[in-house]
């Protein structure tokens, strides 16, 4: 990826996702060893307040993490961070966006900045974020 093949305004290709089960949730907690149970435990989610299970923030993390290294090597990613703002629940389908809001040069290396998003078909916004990722 070079420079000359994007410009600020480019939009990156979105990654839709199944909807999150149970089994994700499940898989994901073993996998990551996040064992919190208002992410597995309907019960627990209950007692927190919750009428059901929710994905974890890292999986909507990895989520973003899919979309990029999709578009690009993952070598490339110099930085990704998020902010949750609302939770994923079980059901839900996240879509990730990025669009390119910025191109610098940094000591000789050209790097794109990603405004992130998941959304979900609702239009609730669970995710903003921002990644940098070299363009050459």
């Amino acid at each position: 990826m070079r420079r000359a093949e994007l410009t600020v305004g480019a939009v990156l290709p979105e990654l839709r996702v199944a909807p999150v089960s149970r089994t994700t949730l499940a898989l994901f907690a073993g996998g990551s060893g996040d064992h919190n149970t208002v992410h597995i435990d309907i019960d627990a989610a209950r007692r927190v307040g919750y009428h059901d299970v929710f994905a974890h923030g890292m999986l909507s993390m990895a989520y973003l993490g899919r979309m990029l290294t999709s578009w690009t090597t993952q070598d490339r990613i110099r930085s990704l961070r998020a902010r949750f703002t609302a939770v994923t629940p079980v059901g839900a389908s996240p879509v990730c966006t990025g669009i390119v809001t910025a191109i610098n040069e940094h000591g000789g290396e050209t790097t794109a900045t990603i405004t992130l998003e998941i959304t979900l078909a609702d239009g609730t916004t669970t995710v903003t974020g921002e990644a940098v990722v070299a363009l050459n």
